[in-house]
């Protein structure tokens, strides 16, 4: 039987599943992180939602859907997210796309990808990939954006916006009850995942992935992007 080297949870942000999607930037990414795992260890990756579940979430709430129902629509784009994802990672991923937190704990294994989306309305895919880190007791949370970490401010909005090295989970969550938003896109950390991420202590790096490489960088202890730190 193979022993685990690492457990590890991937978010992938919604900017790598595009409206026209990048076969190649899926593939790239597909091939760093299955590579990942064949050395042994074992691996969730989280797709979110993207542009895609925007627009289509939009079109929902004009067509008078509530909001229940335009997260169930949203929870559809990134599960068939998932399913591009996998067949980007080839014969290391689970075939199976799990739809509950209780499903996943029976696919992950050493030297497999298991890849999922959304879960249930009202959590977002930062909030799945808290929690899958959480019940799979992972050694490290990867959460890749399309900025290179956590910002005093929006680093496309506003030019003197700096990046974080380390930032505490407190602060993190100060600043989402307070309605401002401080990473990734901006609505990456909502309160739901913070709170998970607080409860269980999961150590947490925010990358760009940009490169995909970053992710394994992060997950492999390099000094990149921003981490999040625990009292």
């Amino acid at each position: 039987m193979s022993q685990t080297r690492m457990k590890a949870v991937v978010k992938l942000g919604g900017a790598l599943f595009k409206r026209d999607p990048d076969v190649d930037a899926l593939r790239s990414m597909g091939k760093v992180l299955s590579s990942f795992a064949s050395e042994g260890n074992q691996l969730v990756t989280v797709a979110g939602g993207g542009e895609n579940a925007r627009v289509y979430i939009d079109v929902a709430r004009k067509l008078g859907a509530d909001e229940s129902t335009s997260d169930l629509l949203g929870i559809t784009v990134t599960r068939a997210n998932a399913e591009l994802f996998r067949l980007a990672l080839g014969s290391i991923a689970v075939t199976k796309i799990p739809t509950m937190l209780s499903e996943l704990i029976h696919y992950v294994s050493p030297g497999k990808v298991v890849v999922i989306g959304g879960l249930q309305p009202g959590q977002s895919t930062n909030a799945v990939a808290a929690l899958a880190a959480e019940i799979t007791r992972a050694d490290f949370l990867v959460n890749a954006t399309d900025v290179q970490g956590v910002y005093t401010a929006d680093p496309k909005k506003d030019p003197k916006a700096k990046m974080l090295r380390s930032v505490s989970v407190d602060k993190l969550l100060s600043w989402a009850m307070a309605g401002d938003v401080y990473a990734g896109r901006y609505e990456l950390l909502d309160p739901v995942a913070l709170k998970i991420m607080q409860r269980a202590r999961i150590p947490t790096r925010f990358v760009s992935m940009e490169d995909p490489s970053n992710i394994t960088s992060a997950l492999r202890g390099r000094d990149i992007g921003t981490l999040v730190s625990y009292s």
